[in-house]
């Protein structure tokens, strides 16, 4: 699967036993397109993206909330249950292999 969009909020990365690393963040893909009546259109979807390891350091390091990426990567879903209220929950995230980092040389560095 492929993705390019924009990352809606700066990434959470957690260091992990062993010092592994994970970073999450949220993606913003658009679809743009003609209605029946020929008007522009834009539909706007947002994915949970989890990256691992060296490609999470990477988000670490230059990836930004509004950076453009784009992303290869596989659809996982997993089942949760709440600590509290027992509810199983449903979860679909697209696990990042690859994570491309578009735009020019100032939008390199992380801003916080």
């Amino acid at each position: 699967m492929h993705l390019l969009g924009n990352i809606g909020d700066d990434p959470k990365v957690t260091e992990l036993d062993g010092g592994k690393k994970v970073a999450r963040f949220s993606l913003a893909t658009n679809e743009v397109y003609k209605d029946s009546k020929g008007e522009k259109q834009q539909v706007t979807d947002w994915h949970t993206i989890v990256a691992w390891g060296k490609t999470a350091e990477i988000v670490e390091q230059f990836a930004h909330k509004g950076k453009l990426v784009a992303i290869v990567g596989k659809l996982k879903t997993r089942i949760y249950t709440e600590p509290k209220e027992g509810n199983e929950r449903y979860v679909t995230e697209v696990i990042a292999d690859e994570i491309l980092l578009l735009g020019g040389k100032k939008d390199y560095g992380a801003t916080k």
